[in-house]
């Protein structure tokens, strides 16, 4: 098992290291389109956050492994909602901003909603739901840049050097080694995750919620902390919000997109857990210190995640 252990952080490693790949190439190539920078910041910049979930999803479902596909993308949405933004939190208290107060935390719960009413009828996504997750992805991306824009948040952007020529067949390539080191990486944690399930005589389930979810927010979880770290974490809730919407329409649908993924009823429990984490950040703006996630909110979220790996993992 320790072959498999040491493959899965491989894996890991080379889905973090191949999104940012794919992040940089894709974005100098759209700066030299003359693409606004707050565009390449909130589509090509965003979605590459969500790659590592993204590749090990997709694998997932075309390998027939629909527990792994399914159960990264909620023990992902749970991990980023109680264990980043909590561990942020108590680093240091993050603002609310306004859109993701009003607009993106209640939208987040009613996208949940509809995620979950596909999920249990008929115990499944089938290629229909998939294509209306992926027109209602469309929807709040488009929304996510027209916001982007008015509020023009330079935080969100990445920076390009003005001073480094852009190369297009450079950054063709780098797109290209980015996708195959991404689809490395996600074979090695799904075949891995897989093995090790079997040794341990555990489902795909567990291992799906917990070391995979875990892992394939690597990419939050360091952008998120290390943001608390600096002090600029303000606009931390609305990416990992964002994120997790992202997730659930563009991931999911199109894993059901490409072949139509069983659900397992199972997982209801764990969309509780995640509805929860989604009605903490609906009322924590409006208790004091309103607009403010506080240590101890940070603190409610972490242990409220530790109480639900202790009872994943053994009850």
């Amino acid at each position: 098992m320790t072959i498999q252990i040491i493959l899965i952080i491989i894996g890991f490693i080379l889905l973090i290291k191949g999104a940012d790949i794919l992040v940089e190439g894709s974005s100098a190539i759209a700066k030299k389109m003359h693409i606004s920078e707050i565009i390449i910041g909130l589509t090509i910049v965003s979605i590459g956050t969500s790659m590592p979930e993204l590749v090990v999803s997709t694998t997932s479902a075309i390998e027939g492994y629909s527990d792994m596909s399914v159960g990264n993308i909620i023990g992902s949405n749970i991990c980023n909602l109680l264990l980043i933004l909590g561990l942020s939190a108590i680093i240091k208290p993050v603002k609310f901003q306004q859109q993701t107060k009003w607009i993106e935390n209640p939208l987040s719960i009613i996208l949940t909603m509809i995620f979950c009413i596909m999920c249990n009828t008929n115990q499944d996504i089938n290629r229909t739901e998939g294509t209306l997750l992926i027109i209602l992805f469309i929807l709040f991306l488009i929304y996510t840049v027209v916001m982007g824009i008015k509020s023009q948040k330079k935080e969100v952007l990445m920076q390009l050097d003005e001073k480094q020529k852009i190369n297009t067949l450079k950054n063709t390539m780098l797109i290209i080694l980015g996708i195959a080191i991404l689809k490395i990486g996600g074979d090695l944690v799904v075949h891995n995750s897989e093995q090790i399930a079997r040794i341990l005589k555990v489902s795909d389930k567990i291992i799906s919620l917990t070391i995979v979810a875990i892992g394939t927010s690597l990419p939050e979880l360091v952008t998120s902390v290390t943001a608390a770290i600096k002090g600029d974490s303000d606009i931390a809730i609305g990416n990992i919000v964002g994120s997790n919407i992202f997730n659930m329409l563009l991931i999911i649908g199109l894993s059901a997109l490409i072949t139509p993924i069983n659900y397992n009823i199972t997982y209801n429990a764990q969309i509780i857990i995640l509805f929860i984490g989604m009605i903490l950040m609906l009322i924590f703006p409006f208790i004091k210190p309103k607009n403010i996630m506080s240590r101890t909110n940070g603190l409610i979220c972490v242990i409220l995640y530790i109480i639900y790996l202790i009872n994943l993992i053994f009850i």
